[in-house]
């Protein structure tokens, strides 16, 4: 009987994507989810869309903006849900089973995305449509269809039916290199562990990350009196940082800066073969090389513009990078350590000069950082900023346990403005780093109602402990506020059109209002309002926030150059053209050479672990933006500092024409209108302590 039951009961399971959500605000219903849901959603939303499509091509009507681009952005309700919801936990909380999806799941969705994007019949209408822009009156619509023209011409619209296949299977071995790269790094992170056991060793560390370490000994069975430390970065920074242990610091950090270099799960190959399977789809679409195709359809516009901005900054931040070696070493010769500074000793020394020239312990002020403390924060300031509040939705689905929900309204009327979600402490089943998406967008009706999206948070931060809760580091407390800067920037969209909504940006200006936010972190105004003691409640003291000032700029030279770097390493990637495999480390080395790589730090990012580049190509021959956009930032953060950091009318001008807008207007011609002038790069340079070398005009009338 219990069989028969069982059996019944499978035959009642109702697939959750296929029918639009009943849940509170269409929140994904997560609990009615299950493995085998995933490929006949998609493959039922495959054939929606292909349905959808067929109606537009074959209307016989003139194409127009109204029966043709309206009807495709409203199109694949289906592939949109179970593709947001997949995307989303294939990163956050996978598993065996959503491995062995994803194998079948990425390849199919992008073959499908290929056939859209080369469909002469959808082309031939947009074509007509871009042909006869000028009966097109709204701005933002006539970005719309500039921009679908575009991304089919990029896409291989214009090309043979050969070379259109030549394309598809290109595209569909870059999925599946993208996703053998990405399960070797999420492996490779996982499989390594530095274990120590004798506490003599773990001199210097605080409590927290002692605590976190024994924690996860006692996850892998090993017991008391022994700490497990891996290379998820709340535990490899603090040991990097604080541990007198120097062989301990070594192993750690040549830990991390080998991961995925060798063995199992080694990522070199899989490069090569990106590499060449990127060089040669940017011959077929026309280009030198695939770093000319990425950078053209954003605000950079080819390479050598990138470049230029990077020498800028890299140039400075090397030149602060001689002078900080100088200061540790001349400390660590002071206290006879007898060594030369190290790649492994750089962290440490910093702190330790900090602690020196400023007498600011960092284990001293995270205890003012927890991570509630800082949610508030972040709540704090966008209600302030732009009159909105966070409510927590409890009974709401979640993915995961320690997910939290919040209705997000508007202050004043109530109304429902979004929703968000928060997902902050790292596991195994998650990737590292700290990121902001979408279960849901958002877009006008036709009835000219706004539908709201639903956008999510994810961080790797430090978790609480048996005897205190998860107290942030100063990075983490940036971290936490600059992707709460990108939800903002989903959560306040106003654009009509979904294709537009939220961060549909380009890519070098989707970090501006993530990056912008970070500056209220460690504004007195806005700490004294959430930065206090876990344990008494006390206000952050004005004596601490003094010497957060003074120290603001501290260790800046290593934090650029590192950034500056990576981004440089990722520009040079992109102009390869390779017939074979090349030495990738040997590539990687060459360029740290040619730039004048100090010998006492590496790139950010090493190439087997450089997802932004290798892991998709979202930000392939694009990692320049972070510091593209900082000069936006940094140079719009000028004005709010001018005018007060929580200023109505600035705030009313940024939420306007940059978090509600979208990517429905020219990016520079819509930070004009919240800035009043263009920005130049020395608003960087200032805010990192760093002298400019001259002034870079960052106009529209130069081409960006």
């Amino acid at each position: 009987m219990l069989g028969a039951t069982l059996s019944f009961a499978d035959t009642m399971h109702k697939n959750p994507f296929l029918e639009p959500y009943s849940t509170p605000y269409e929140i994904p219903p997560f609990e009615s989810i299950e493995y085998g849901d995933y490929l006949p959603a998609l493959r039922a939303g495959i054939e929606q869309k292909q349905q959808q499509i067929n109606a537009i091509t074959s209307n016989p009507e003139e194409a127009t903006f109204e029966n043709t681009i309206m009807p495709l952005e409203r199109s694949g309700e289906i592939l949109d849900r179970v593709a947001a919801v997949f995307f989303a936990l294939d990163e956050s909380n996978s598993s065996p089973e959503m491995v062995a999806i994803a194998e079948e799941f990425y390849p199919v969705y992008s073959q499908f995305s290929d056939e859209v994007s080369m469909n002469d019949a959808l082309f031939a209408r947009i074509r007509h449509i871009h042909d006869n822009i000028g009966n097109i009156r709204r701005p933002d619509r006539r970005k719309a269809v500039e921009d679908y023209y575009k991304q089919f011409v990029r896409n291989g619209a214009l090309l043979s039916p050969a070379a259109k296949d030549s394309l598809k299977a290109l595209n569909t071995k870059l999925t599946e290199l993208f996703l053998t790269f990405n399960k070797n790094l999420l492996n490779a992170t996982n499989e390594f562990a530095v274990v120590v056991d004798n506490a003599d060793e773990l001199a210097g560390l605080p409590a927290g990350s002692i605590g976190v370490a024994a924690e996860e000994a006692v996850s892998r069975g090993l017991g008391e009196n022994h700490w497990v430390f891996t290379l998820h970065a709340p535990r490899r920074l603090p040991l990097l940082q604080y541990a007198d242990n120097r062989d301990l610091r070594r192993k750690i950090y040549q830990g991390y800066t080998s991961l995925a270099s060798s063995g199992q799960y080694n990522n070199l190959p899989v490069i090569n073969r990106i590499l060449q399977a990127r060089a040669r789809k940017a011959a077929l679409l026309g280009y030198d090389s695939f770093g000319a195709y990425m950078t053209e359809n954003v605000m950079a516009k080819n390479v050598p513009a990138a470049e230029e901005l990077l020498m800028k900054i890299w140039r400075p931040a090397v030149a602060r990078v001689g002078q900080e070696v100088a200061e540790m070493q001349a400390l660590a010769d002071s206290e006879g350590a007898d060594i030369t500074i190290e790649p492994w000793d750089y962290y440490y020394y910093a702190e330790k000069v900090r602690r020196k020239k400023y007498n600011l312990d960092e284990n001293e002020v995270r205890a003012y950082f927890a991570v509630d403390s800082v949610r508030n924060g972040i709540f704090n300031m966008a209600e302030r900023l732009y009159g909105i509040r966070f409510t927590e939705m409890p009974d709401a689905p979640k993915y995961y346990p320690e997910v939290t929900v919040y209705d997000v309204t508007d202050a004043n009327s109530g109304e429902h403005i979004a929703v968000f979600m928060t997902d902050y402490f790292p596991r195994p089943s998650k990737r590292q780093g700290a990121w902001m998406s979408e279960f849901k967008g958002s877009w006008q009706n036709p009835d000219g109602s706004s539908s709201r999206p639903i956008i999510y948070n994810v961080g790797n931060f430090t978790r609480p402990t048996a005897d205190a809760p998860a107290l942030l580091t100063l990075d983490e407390v940036e971290t936490m506020f600059h992707e709460f800067g990108h939800g903002l920037h989903g959560m306040l969209s106003r654009a009509p059109l979904k294709s537009q909504a939220g961060t549909n940006v380009d890519r070098d200006f989707v970090e501006l209002p993530s990056q912008i936010h970070e500056h209220w972190a460690l504004e007195p105004e806005l700490l004294r309002t959430y930065a206090r003691h876990y344990q008494t409640g006390e206000v952050i003291p004005d004596e601490l926030i003094a010497k957060l000032e003074a120290s603001a700029t501290h260790n800046q030279g290593f934090t650029t150059a590192e950034l500056a770097g990576a981004a440089l390493l990722d520009l040079q990637f992109g102009k390869l053209n390779p017939d074979g495999d090349i030495d990738v480390a040997a590539f990687q080395d060459s360029v740290a050479t040619a730039l004048g790589m100090p010998a006492q730090l590496t790139f950010r990012y090493r190439a087997p672990y450089f997802k932004h580049v290798f892991g998709s190509d979202g930000y392939a021959s694009g990692y320049y933006t972070y510091l593209w956009a900082e000069v936006l930032d940094t140079d719009g953060f000028e004005l709010f500092k001018e005018k007060g950091i929580f200023d109505p009318e600035t705030a009313r001008k940024f939420r306007e024409y940059v978090l509600e807008k979208g990517g429905s207007d020219d990016p520079m011609k819509l930070y004009i209108q919240f800035r009043g002038q263009a920005p130049t790069v020395d608003a960087l340079l200032r805010n990192r302590g760093l002298e400019p070398e001259q002034q870079m005009d960052l106009s529209p009338r130069t081409g960006l």
